[in-house]
Parts: structure tokens; sequence; C-alpha cells
């Protein structure tokens, strides 16, 4: 496939300048446009942004510092080259203060407008990588999530792939992990996003209300029922239906969701009207769905009409540095909310946080950082404001030092093993920093965590 032509826009209001520009460039692989006036240049600009302009300072009807002015800041902007007979450092300042790449000094040569240009669009492109890596590759936060771990770019870009289809997506991952975040963050992504996003939980309703809560009752249908009721997929017509803990639901209502996701019709409890909604499924389970259905729990049909997009939200134990991503942001939050002066973490709570396995992953973390604000007073959470649970849980550290007279015996050439190495630098790094293990980890370059680790295990090796 053939790249297309970079585009040029030339603000130039004499025309043999202009012609002389256009045949400088006649070898190079531009597609060039010329205007002669401040009004066409922006009228042109309104219509698309070009990947470079070449802007003439002294227009006829007005000054291009004006239209520098006006792309400024803005995204996708071209990268600008300034043209002006007037060579003053002022101007150039001026120029460059509002946005411009480059300066041009009147006469100059096709070699200096040829290399400038070059320099210009090679710096657009390193522009946009970077800046497709900044909101697509390495998002730091991303509809209502916060984590730029690797396990979480792969949510986000899921996400981004599914959102505009009306495929039911399957959301999987351990209690606490945001699937119903992750529901949410579809649906605003989706083009439904303006239409209602209705929530059951499948665990959290009677069973003998369940068929009510989803499809809605007439007057009489049940005891209770004194008038029409309208159901969650009536609600959800034109948007999204999302059914957490789906495998909660039970096999009878099973059949009637499996009917409902086949056709888009339902009937009221106790009705005899089908009724035609367009709702787009979304589920969820912190179970195995296949296990459930290998244990006759779950319908194998519904299973597999449900499971079109699979979508894992990983536990907050394997996300990296999120974990203190979140706990600033909830430590924030919290203490906003509360009046509190909180701005941060001690380094050995940093690392007691990073450790910690996280059982109830990012909602037990929330509660975690709520109870320390509500309870405690500081600029900074020392360790005597953790819950009890998460000190019970920290790792006790212990250096091995090597017996005085019993070096560690070298293989031929004065080679060692690098695990040997490894441990050395280690405990030599914990000593120095007088057992302050986030400070060691600061000395070694790596995480308190991966120290945290290794002396775990090692302790385990003595043991």
């Amino acid at each position: 496939m053939s790249r297309k032509k970079p585009s040029i826009l030339l603000v130039e209001d004499t025309p043999p300048l202009a012609r002389a520009y256009r045949a400088y460039l006649q070898g190079e692989p531009y597609h060039v446009e010329h205007v002669e006036t401040g009004k066409a240049a922006m009228a042109s600009l309104e219509r698309g942004y070009p990947d470079a302009l070449v802007l003439d300072l002294q227009l006829p009807d007005m000054n291009g510092l004006e239209i520098l002015k006006q792309l400024h800041g803005k995204p996708g902007a071209p990268g600008v080259v300034v043209i002006t007979a007037n060579g003053s450092v002022n101007t150039a300042v001026e120029a460059m203060r509002e946005g411009a790449v480059d300066f041009l000094v009147k006469p100059f040569t096709a070699e200096r407008l040829i290399y400038t240009l070059r320099n210009v669009l090679e710096r657009q492109h390193l522009t946009r990588i970077v800046e497709t890596y900044r909101t697509e590759i390495d998002r730091r936060s991303y509809a209502g999530f916060v984590g730029s771990s690797l396990s979480m770019q792969a949510v986000y870009r899921t996400i981004d792939a599914a959102s505009a289809s009306k495929a039911t997506i399957f959301i999987t991952g351990e209690s606490g992990t945001g699937k119903e975040v992750c529901a949410e963050a579809i649906h605003q992504k989706s083009p439904r996003r303006d239409a209602p996003f209705v929530a059951i939980n499948c665990a959290a309703i009677p069973k003998e209300l369940m068929e009510s809560e989803i499809f809605g009752h007439v007057k009489g249908a049940f005891t209770g029922a004194i008038g029409d009721r309208e159901g969650a997929a009536a609600r959800a017509d034109g948007g999204t239906l999302f059914l957490d803990e789906v495998c909660e639901m039970p096999l009878d209502l099973q059949v009637k969701l499996l009917r409902f996701v086949q056709l888009g019709s339902f009937m009221k409890v106790g009705g005899t009207e089908m009724r035609q909604v367009d709702v787009r499924f979304i589920c969820a389970t912190n179970r195995d769905p296949l296990h459930e259905v290998e244990a006759g729990h779950f319908r194998e049909d519904l299973y597999y009409r449900l499971h079109v997009i699979p979508l894992h939200m990983p536990p907050l134990r394997d996300r990296e540095r999120d974990v203190l991503d979140l706990a600033n942001h909830f430590l924030a939050s919290f203490a906003a909310e509360e009046g509190k002066a909180f701005q941060g973490f001690a380094p050995d709570v940093e690392a007691l946080l990073m450790t910690y396995d996280w059982p109830g992953n990012v909602r037990q973390l929330q509660n975690v950082l709520r109870n320390i604000v509500v309870l405690n007073e500081g600029a900074v959470v020392e360790r005597d404001m953790l819950p009890d649970l998460l000190l019970r849980s920290a790792p006790t550290v212990t250096v091995h030092r090597q017996p005085a007279g019993q070096p560690h015996t070298d293989t031929p050439g004065g080679i060692r093993p690098l695990a040997v190495v490894e441990r050395e630098a280690i405990e030599a790094a914990v000593q120095a920093a007088g057992g302050n293990i986030p400070r060691a980890a600061a000395l070694l370059e790596v995480s308190p965590s991966t120290i945290y680790r290794k002396l775990s295990r090692w302790e385990e090796q003595v043991a």
C-alpha cells in the first residue's frame, strides 16, 4: 500500500515567490496547496489540518502571528515554519512562543526550505507516535479506571475494539476487580452511550422475584403485584443490559433469558403479549463459567450465546504498580471528602501495599484507604495507621550473611553463579540501608516488592 503524501499549506502573498517555493519542492514527495491571504489560509485550515504549514508573517489582510495564535495548542495542529523578511530576534522569539517550529528569513535557498520541512515533518511524525503511545498504549487512566499496567492496557484495548459492536461481552474476574466499572465503560464508549445502562445483580435478587426484575410483570401476576411494572429489559431498550453474577441465575429462568437473547423479545410475568426491544447484553461472573456449565449450574447453550467476546479483569496483585496509583487516587479523594490533610504514603507503607495480595482486590484497597483516612490525622500515611490485617501480612526481613572466613566458592575463571551475585547485592543493599527495604530498592533501582519476594523465598529455603 502506497503511503499518503504529506500535505503542505503554503501561505505567501507574492506570486513569484510562491512559484519559486513550489519549484523548490517539486522533486519532493509532498502535496502542496498555495493560498495568498490569511483569510484563505484560515478557510483551508478549517477544512482540515495539513501536515506542515509554511507561513509568511506579512500578509495583506492580517499578520501571520494571528494564524499561529489560532493554531497554538490545538490537537493535530500542523508543524509551522514562518517566513519573514524581517530577521530580528524579537520576531523569531515571538513566532516560536506562539508555536512555530522553525524560522526562515527571505531570501533562502531550496536546500534550506527542503531540509527545514523534512525536519518539521519528522518531528510531527514522532509527536504523533508519542501521542498514540500515551493515548492507546500507555494510558494511565481510562473511562473510570485508574492504572497503566500491561494487564489493564489489554482491557482498555478490548473495550476500544468491542464497544462499537452489539456483540455480547462476557466479563470474568474475581470479586472487587471492577467488572461493573468495565461494563459501564463499554456502554459509555459505545454508540448507545445516550441510552440507558441498566444493571441487574443476579446474586442479590431473590429467585422468585428475579424474572419480574428482568422482564417486569402485569397487575395480579402474583401476590403483591398491585400494578403493572416495567422490568430491566424494557428499561434498557436502545441501551445496555448488564447481568452481573449471571451464573447465579436459576436454571428455569436461564431458558427464558436464552430466548430473550436469541430473539430480542420477552413477555412480562403474567402477561400474554410479546414485546420486542433492542438491547446490548453484557454479562459478568466471579466464577469459572465453563466449570459452572460442567457442574450443571449454567446452561451450555446460554453460555455460548453470551460468551461471544470474553474479557478478563485481572486481580489487583497482577497489576504491578497500579496498586500505588489507585492508593494515591483513593487517598486524595477520601481526604478531600473528609476534610483531611493526607497527601501520600511513607516508603515502608508503599512497600507493604505493593507486597500484600489484596484478596478483595480494588474494593478492598478502597475500603482500607477510607478506614485510614477516617480514623487518622496527618499528611503522610504511616505504618501504625494500617489495619492489623495488612500489618500481619508484612514479611519478616532477615538478612543472612556469609560467615567470616567462608567465602563463596568461585568457579574457574572467577565466575560465580548469578543467583549468588544477586543475593549478595541485595543483602549488601539492605545492610547499607539499615534494613529499610524501600531505600535498598532505590539503591538497586528495582521495585521493593522484588526484594521482599526474594528475601521471603530465601527464608523459606532456610526453613
